[in-house]
């Protein structure tokens, strides 16, 4: 039976993850991880979260390490698809769309994943910026907001400093190009259709690895 270790932090709830793929669950995974979970006897190595800036992030010479030892190292939703896009001709294997973004070029910086969470309950306490990407075309779809005021709430949730984002900060960045009607009809139609393609992408990445055992 393989053994399955999976780094998961804010991307996807461990309760959730749990009722998906039977792994051993650590953490966001920081520098030397990997090769860590490796000498632990892991068959297989899920990447979904990891550090940015707290700590030092997880190496490309410890994926590759692992790679060699005939260890399967899968990539998504956060760290995992930025590594994955960086990897994948070496050996690892990306899932999902985030994976896609970066890989085609769409996506180039790690500030489009980063994030604060609570290191307790792993509660996201910041937006990252590729689910305000999502969410954004969503509510322009959806008739909530105009193509001249996305681009506005988009240019706003850049000019932030990642810890900071949230919609509430986002809307009041945007105060002057997008009118107050907007603003409101927006911040309500959030709060219960916002995007997450970081949870979509782990999820993925669990039912993918979950084929493998």
């Amino acid at each position: 039976m393989h053994r399955i270790i999976v780094f998961l932090g804010p991307s996807l709830d461990l309760n959730s993850a749990e009722k998906i793929l039977a792994a051993e669950y650590r953490p966001p995974a920081k520098r030397g991880d990997l090769l860590r979970a490796v000498e632990d006897g892991a068959d297989i190595i899920g990447l979904i979260d990891g550090v940015f800036h707290q700590e030092s992030a997880v190496a490309h010479r410890e994926i590759l390490a692992a790679v060699k030892k005939s260890v399967k190292v899968v990539g998504a939703s956060s760290m995992g698809a930025l590594r994955a896009a960086e990897m994948d001709t070496l050996g690892m294997t990306g899932i999902g769309e985030v994976y896609r973004m970066y890989k085609s070029g769409e996506l180039i910086s790690d500030d489009e994943v980063a994030l604060v969470f609570d290191p307790e309950t792993g509660f996201s306490l910041s937006e990252p910026l590729i689910n305000i990407r999502f969410t954004l075309r969503d509510a322009e779809k959806q008739g909530i907001i105009t193509p001249k005021d996305h681009a506005a709430l988009l240019s706003a949730a850049q000019s932030i400093f990642y810890p900071q984002r949230t919609y509430p900060r986002i809307v009041l960045s945007a105060m002057d190009a997008v009118d107050s009607g907007t603003q409101e009809r927006f911040l309500a139609w959030v709060r219960t259709h916002a995007c997450d393609q970081k949870r979509v992408d782990a999820v993925a990445a669990l039912e993918y690895i979950r084929t493998l055992s």
